[in-house]
This record gives structure tokens, sequence and C-alpha cells, in this order.
């Protein structure tokens, strides 16, 4: 099993989840966080004082998948979430050794 962590820009959050479903994902979980990478964020002028922000609004969207899923998974997160400028976001991908579902005991991909 593997673990993916996709971290995307917001308003490309709507996208992502339809590309998933359209490939039988249905199980995520997602989170509002905040970040940057090379952007490193920008400057913005509120009553009439300068700021510079440098943490950015991000969604978080972390899945477990079965091993022989993963990179059409992968695929389908990238292509739903690029836009071809910086900040679209990365994914991460980690092997998982054991899920286990509370309610029945179930182990491995039968748990996901």
């Amino acid at each position: 099993m593997k673990r993916i962590e996709a971290i995307i820009q917001p308003h490309k959050t709507d996208d992502v989840r339809q590309a998933l479903k359209e490939i039988g994902v249905d199980g995520m979980t997602i989170y509002d966080v905040r970040g940057h990478g090379r952007q490193k964020g920008h400057k913005e002028i509120y009553r009439g004082h300068e700021y510079e922000v440098d943490l950015l609004p991000k969604v978080k969207i972390e899945l477990v998948i079965a091993d022989d899923r993963a990179e059409e998974t992968v695929s389908a997160i990238v292509e739903a979430a690029r836009t071809g400028k910086i900040g679209d976001g990365k994914v991460f991908i980690y092997p998982i050794d054991d899920a286990i579902r509370i309610r029945n005991k179930d182990r491995g991909e039968a748990a996901l």
C-alpha cells in the first residue's frame, strides 16, 4: 500500500477530487494548510502599510491506496492540479506497512 500526500493550490481542490472520483478513488482526507516553496510569498498593502505574506494558503490531500493503483492515482492528481505556473504544489509517496479498519478489524488492503 502507498500513502499519497498532495499539496496543491486551493482553487484546484474540486478538480482533483473529481479526477480521483473518475478513477474510482473515494476515500481521502483534506486539510487547509499554509506554506511556501520557491514562490516565497508576496507583499500586500493593508491600510497603507506593506506586509510580507510568506505563508500562502494551500490544500493538503492524503489518501492510502493499493500499490497497483498508486501510479494511476498520482497521475490523476498531477494532471488535475497542474496549471504550469510556480506554486502548483508537490506530491509525496510513502510506503504503508499495514492498515486496520477499527469497526471490524479488517487488515491490509481490505481495510481500505
